[in-house]
């Protein structure tokens, strides 16, 4: 097995297939770069749709094995994978913050994260419950079993490496399917890091493997036509989704999509202005703004804008910003291109009207900084309160009634999640009934739980993650008629 030595951890940096660690079938590898200084460093295997075919064939190869494996052995793997991430959080922390860039601070939070799937599915995976019902009828019973749906193709972002696999992973395991994980290039190391754990905790070969690789779109097309392949599970942008589902479609392939996000906060004037700012800077930096459920909209009632605004400004202006191995609180966004994207929304932003009241300005290099930004002001035909903005900025909307604060957070394509901040708990009931996502926050800026269904309506994603439903998307119903 190759390895590169990570801020002194061993990382694995080749493919792992079947049981092995193997090179690409080429021998291309690729730079793994550090956000904070835009330095290289690791070097991954790259690779290739014959490395993929062959992943294919290793995951087949488990299935039967796998299916066949008592509920009770699968969970007893699941708990001491859960284990061994727990055991070595701080250095799981180190390499993410090292590949990502986010404050070692969320980074150690997502390895808790990450870790708790494994437990609940450990705890799922005894739980993969049929039925038997009488028909209506009376000539027969209706027998319904949930048999695994075959080897899964998982395919995870950048900015959560470890809790997006876990989250895919673990109930796929759970439910007796063998996976083929292709992480996000930004980064692999994480995610090979994972497959290490896995094996260690005692996964049969060929259960689970992983395939960075740069070519992401000829691998995904090769592995969806393979007609062995029947679950795709994605989680990352909407536009590469859509991609993805037509491939899929192509193929009747079932799919789970975890998209984009466009996230409304909802601010009402009888909201306790310290809960909510504090709500709103969870919401809003958690991650660093770089996830799909970060506040994107920040609606706050015309009455208490100034004040909300006032005290939302200092607690950002109060974040320090660095290298997140330095113990920032704000860490650099994951590469220039998410630089350049979001100092162009603050830009065309503050063109249309938009106040700087925090921030407003790109960072220094040489790494890919971005300080927290505090719009006022920001009109509603602005770019950045239709697009998924994925960095530390916060624009902030006046409304002046519920029915227009309700109307303008559904005034998007996305529908993943919502935060409603009120003191009065059945008016934000009503509001959270009205608000369209498949998730709402009401009190709180963080919704993501493993025990909890997570994903969301419109162009945010199709299915669940977490709780048991996201353990029956990778189960098939088994109708049988029968007669005793």
């Amino acid at each position: 097995m190759t390895t590169s030595l990570v801020n002194g951890l061993n990382v694995p940096t080749d493919l792992l297939r079947g049981g092995a660690w193997v090179d690409a079938e080429d021998g291309g590898r690729f730079e793994v770069i550090d956000p904070a200084t835009a330095e290289s460093i690791a070097e991954v295997a790259n690779g290739t749709v014959a490395d993929a075919l062959a992943a294919v064939d290793a995951a087949h190869v488990a299935a039967d094995g796998w299916a066949a494996t008592a509920p009770r052995e699968r969970a007893r793997i699941l708990l001491r994978a859960f284990e061994l991430m727990t055991e070595r959080e701080n250095q799981l922390a180190e390499l993410i913050t090292r590949e990502n860039g986010k404050a070692l601070t969320d980074a150690l939070g997502e390895v808790r994260y990450a870790a708790e799937f494994f437990r609940w599915y450990a705890e799922e995976a005894v739980r993969v419950s049929g039925e038997v019902t009488m028909a209506p009828s009376g000539a027969n019973r209706i027998m319904v079993l949930r048999q695994p749906i075959g080897i899964a193709f998982l395919v995870t972002p950048w900015n959560f490496p470890a809790a997006m696999a876990t989250r895919k992973i673990g109930p796929a395991l759970a439910a007796g399917c063998t996976v083929i994980l292709k992480p996000a290039s930004e980064t692999p190391l994480t995610a090979l890091a994972v497959g290490a754990i896995l094996e260690e905790a005692g996964v049969p070969a060929g259960v689970v493997n992983v395939l960075p690789s740069r070519r992401s779109g000829a691998v995904a097309e090769a592995v969806l036509a393979d007609p062995r392949v029947r679950k795709l599970s994605f989680t990352g942008s909407t536009e590469v989704g859509r991609t993805l589902l037509k491939l899929a479609g192509e193929h009747v392939i079932s799919s789970s999509m975890e998209l984009g996000g466009n996230a409304p906060l909802l601010v009402l004037e009888d909201a306790d202005l310290e809960v909510a700012v504090a709500g709103a800077m969870v919401a809003k930096m958690r991650n660093g703004g770089e996830a799909c459920t970060a506040a994107n909209r920040i609606y706050v009632h015309r009455s208490i804008a100034e004040e909300f605004t006032r005290r939302f400004a200092e607690a950002m202006q109060g974040l320090s910003v660095g290298p997140g191995m330095d113990g920032a609180a704000v860490g650099p966004l994951v590469n220039a291109a998410a630089v350049d994207k979001v100092d162009e929304l603050v830009t065309e932003a503050v063109g249309r009207g938009a106040r700087v009241v925090v921030g407003g300005s790109r960072g220094e290099g040489p790494g890919f900084y971005y300080p927290p930004t505090v719009l006022a002001d920001v009109p509603s035909d602005a770019q950045i309160a239709h697009e998924e903005i994925f960095g530390p900025v916060a624009p902030i909307i006046v409304f002046d009634s519920d029915a227009e604060a309700i109307a303008r957070a559904n005034d998007t394509e996305y529908g993943l999640v919502a935060y409603v901040f009120s003191q009065d708990l059945a008016r934000a009931l009503r509001v959270s009934e009205k608000l369209e996502a498949g998730m709402v926050g009401i009190n709180r800026g963080v919704v993501s739980d493993p025990a909890a269904p997570f994903g969301g309506v419109k162009q945010s994603g199709i299915g669940r993650e977490g709780g048991h439903e996201g353990l029956l998307e990778y189960t098939e119903s088994k109708y049988i008629a029968v007669s005793w």
